[in-house]
């Protein structure tokens, strides 16, 4: 059974069972404390933790999910893969634990004509919790397994949490028997490879206490409402169905290892048993390349792209895991172009937008690959050296500094600096290389994740909107209203009411001002509470559904329960709507001239300006940026109107409204259409038509990470009076070159074309000058114990070039069959500097250019044995190096 059809099998069968088919959340979804999405029941939590009141009893999806932790045994076992679907339905407050275990069986041992799996239910061993007595008899009562295949383990197994204080509760595991051929008999207690876990069926039913790992904390008590929260792996259900070893062998992921082998004249699995983890080195390589190419597929899809910080690093290493195993394996050309597209092939049944978006997530890929095979050739040569080196002095550790300069010179990462070492026996000074990194590392985005609280405690956010529900938002429509102060806090705990002075944070029942998201900055504004006022300068949502009101007490008092009126900046939020709007066009019009895959990657939307950053493989050209401009400004003067209304994701999706990466949607979404030229889901505040922006200006693009462009604009009076600053400056230059305003850059630029030309002359007569004596210079040798010598100074103002020339031109014209020596110092900016030339028959005699210079500059300078020069010196000691070279001389040559 291919896997899209288990997958919809798995769907079909929940939604039969009256539970509603959830889509999977995009990988890298918003959540402070994950990079990706790594288990099915992340886009749940909110609902799961009594957050957000769910919108539906029952649900069901497959989770697209992405695990590193253990990516070094990637290959090496039959159970890690990066990249993996997890199958799931949840309970909220419905069905508990005998609905779930009928629902798995079901599934698990219906027919295959009735849209079940057909899996043969003797060969399924569940497992519970040690005293889970419940669960043990709906196995037996429910599923009829026997009691001799129900097994009961520990916390350690089948008990979840979060690893904090929060819902947890025992869990039931399935697991099925491979056959004697995979391992010992005597269920999973005994041996996971032969019993291999398929699904996890989690009874969320207790309050945890605080504590430390699996099983160091208590029970408090029983949750208000119980939960159900499934697990199913469809790769290892897959990899069973299919009758094959391990997940790397299901049909999306088979090829990718096929082909591999083929580019890489490799046969896969000759001289490798059913153990994983017994397996050649190069299978486990195969593997490597066949899991990474489809994660890498899977999350530029999702819109990551490769960098050196957070999502976009993972992704990168992934990319560069799976070409220097292709490149291990003896394949030295380009491999994804070979191996991205059968991916596709592989993935795009179950999930059809990578096909559709292939030439965006390709260019990402194959760009990567370009970029790293550049790393490899510089970044290796140099660790192989440092690797010799360190071998050659007996030394067992490469140093954090030599790792950090091949990271931070050459983008070698430090994962492949690790393995390379290990490979050669040697380990790396990690501590010292991390060091050497937060040294380097700006902490500029400490105080930005502060404001949005980030890994804070949120309780008491959650008990304030538990006591009064979600915030209702009132600024599409109004400026200001009457509304009620339901909190004040202040550092996250709460307080009776807070007096002159005081920095708190307000929750009202209603407010019409903008929390801040969406790359839109916060509305600014005072609430008047009877005697007393606050001034507003931030609102954020710390939990979903608050709006919380950063603000400080400029006089009277404030308490919980008062009204008040709270009314915004008007003027500050309407300069921020005419850039939220503007942003959409510049998005919309940078997709016409670039094509669909120049999607946004982040914004800010501030009074009268913007930051809008986009996903794109180069730079884009002036003459492109011009072009954009000019058409935004055309919308401009078309006076679009500006049109928000909510309507279904499937409707938005007809309507082609654009959708970003990264953003969870639910079910209703809000849609911001600018005329029928810009249509985008967005939760943000904008102008009612394009008119009122007025005008804008794209100041300039440039590079914020690879594959990804930042433009910054001007809006409206900003803009206006930016232009009015650069005509005035036009006019000043017209005014000074005596020309027309469209002539000023050609006679700009023919002003400079004239100075360098002045320049080089300049140069060319500074050297003849300098030249010019030459001759003379050589004639007037001093004679040396028989060695000519030639020390002088240069003239003032000479280049350090230009010395060298003269050094070189006065040795070539000593007399050949005579030792000769020519020194010159130099003088600049109050440093002396000397160079130092000597002829084959001085060399002859034992004469070094580079000894001399080293030994008048106490070991400092450089060069060779004709040729040589150093410096740093004071000036006023440049008499004196000449002197020491005479003296050096002399004491070099036999009397």
């Amino acid at each position: 059974m291919r896997t899209a059809e288990i997958k919809r099998r798995f769907l079909a069968h929940f939604e039969n069972n009256d539970h509603t088919v959830v889509p999977s959340a995009p990988l890298p979804f918003e959540d402070p404390n994950l990079l990706f999405v790594n288990a099915g029941m992340v886009q749940f939590k909110p609902y799961l933790l009594g957050q957000v009141t769910p919108p539906f009893p029952r649900a069901v999806s497959v989770q697209k999910c992405v695990r590193t932790p253990d990516i070094d045994e990637v290959g090496k076992t039959s159970r890690h893969g990066t990249f993996f679907q997890m199958n799931g339905n949840f309970s909220f407050g419905d069905y508990f634990k005998e609905g779930a275990v009928k629902l798995a069986w079901e599934l698990l041992t219906g027919s295959v004509a009735d849209g079940g799996l057909g899996l043969d239910g003797d060969k399924l061993w569940p497992t519970v919790y040690v005293d889970d007595d419940e669960a043990y008899e709906i196995w037996r009562r429910v599923a009829g397994v026997p009691a001799e295949r129900i097994q009961r383990r520990g916390k350690k197994d089948n008990f979840w949490s979060m690893g904090v204080p929060g819902p947890c509760g025992p869990c039931s595991e399935i697991f099925v028997d491979r056959g004697p051929e995979y391992g010992a008999e005597g269920g999973p207690t005994v041996d996971e490879d032969r019993y291999v876990e398929l699904w996890n069926l989690v009874f969320m039913q207790y309050e945890r206490g605080p504590g430390v790992g699996k099983e160091n904390f208590e029970i408090l008590g029983d949750l208000p409402a119980k939960n159900i929260d499934t697990g199913m792996g469809l790769e290892r259900v897959a990899a069973y169905l299919q009758g094959v070893d391990n997940l790397y062998e299901i049909d999306e992921v088979w090829p990718i290892l096929d082909r591999a082998a083929e580019l890489t004249g490799k046969r896969y699995g000759v001289s490798t048993s059913h153990i994983a983890a017994q397996s050649h080195p190069d299978d486990v390589r195969l593997r490597v390349v066949a899991d990474h190419v489809r994660t890498g597929l899977m999350l530029i899809g999702d819109g990551v792209t490769p960098s050196n910080e957070g999502r976009g690093y993972v992704l990168r290493r992934i990319l560069r895991r799976a070409v220097r195993a292709v490149r291990l394996l003896g394949f030295e050309q380009p491999a994804m172009p070979e191996l991205l597209p059968v991916a596709r092939d592989c993935m795009a049944p179950s999930y059809p937008e990578l096909a559709a978006d292939f030439d965006r997530i390709s260019q990402y890929a194959y760009g990567e690959e370009e970029a790293f095979l550049a790393t490899l050739k510089s970044g290796t040569t140099i660790l192989d050296t440092a690797i010799a080196d360190t071998k050659k002095t007996g030394g067992s550790t490469l140093s954090g500094a030599q790792a950090f300069a091949l990271h931070d010179t050459y983008g070698f990462p430090i994962d492949l600096t690790l393995e390379i070492a290990a490979e050669q026996g040697l380990s790396v000074d990690e501590d010292g290389f991390r060091r050497l990194m937060s040294e380097q590392r700006t902490r500029a985005k400490a105080d930005a994740q502060a404001r949005k609280t980030g890994h804070a405690d949120t309780s008491a956010y959650r008990a304030v909107l538990d006591a009064g529900g979600a915030v209702e938002f009132t600024g599409y429509a109004e400026v200001s209203r009457e509304s009620t102060v339901r909190a004040v806090l202040a550092g996250g705990a709460p307080l009776a009411g807070a007096g002159e002075g005081d920095e708190v944070e307000l929750v009202l029942d209603t407010t019409p001002f903008y929390a801040e998201g969406g790359g839109q900055q916060a509305d600014w504004g005072r609430i008047q509470l009877g005697g007393g006022e606050v001034e507003v300068y931030d609102v954020q949502q710390p939990v979903p559904g608050l709006v919380v009101h950063r603000a400080k007490v400029l006089r009277g008092e404030v308490r919980t329960g008062e009204t008040g009126f709270a009314e915004i900046d008007i003027r500050r939020r309407r300069a921020i709507s005419r850039s939220h709007t503007a942003t959409h066009l510049v998005h919309q019009t940078i997709r016409n001239f670039l094509g669909e895959s120049a999607t946004q990657a982040g914004s800010l939307n501030a009074p009268g300006r913007l930051r809008f950053d986009f996903n794109t493989p180069g730079a884009v050209p002036a003459s492109v940026l011009n072009d954009v401009e000019q058409q935004v400004n055309e919308v401009l003067m078309a006076d679009l109107e500006v049109h928000a209304f909510v309507t279904s994701m499937a409707e938005a999706r007809k309507l082609g409204a654009m959708a970003l990466f990264g953003e969870k949607y639910g079910d209703e979404v809000r849609v911001v259409e600018v005329g029928d030229y810009a249509r985008e889901l967005c939760g943000g505040t904008h102008a009612a038509r394009s008119g009122q922006l007025g005008v804008v200006k794209i100041l300039h693009e440039a590079s914020v990470g690879a594959g990804v462009r930042r433009v910054e604009a001007l809006v409206g009076i900003d803009a206006f009076n930016f232009l009015a600053r650069e005509h005035l400056l036009v006019s000043q230059l017209a005014d000074t070159f005596r020309a027309k305003p469209e002539e000023v850059g050609d006679r700009v630029a023919q002003t400079i074309s004239q100075l360098r030309d002045a320049e080089k002359e300049l140069e060319k007569l500074r050297a003849q000058m300098v030249l010019a004596n030459a001759g003379g210079l050589a004639s007037g040798a001093e004679d040396v114990r028989g060695v000519a010598l030639v020390a002088t100074e240069a003239p003032g103002g000479a280049s350090s070039g230009d010395v060298r020339t003269l050094v070189q031109e006065i040795r070539g014209r000593l007399s050949a069959g005579r030792a000769g020596v020519v020194v010159v110092s130099a003088a600049n900016g109050g440093k002396a500097s000397l160079v130092v030339a000597v002829n084959k028959a001085a060399r002859e005699q034992g004469l070094s250019a580079k000894d001399l210079v080293k030994s008048a500059l106490s070991g400092r300078g450089g060069g060779n044995d004709d040729l040589a020069q150093g410096g740093g010196v004071p000036a006023e000691q440049a008499p004196a190096l000449l002197a020491s070279i005479r003296e050096l001389v002399a004491a070099a040559v036999p009397a």
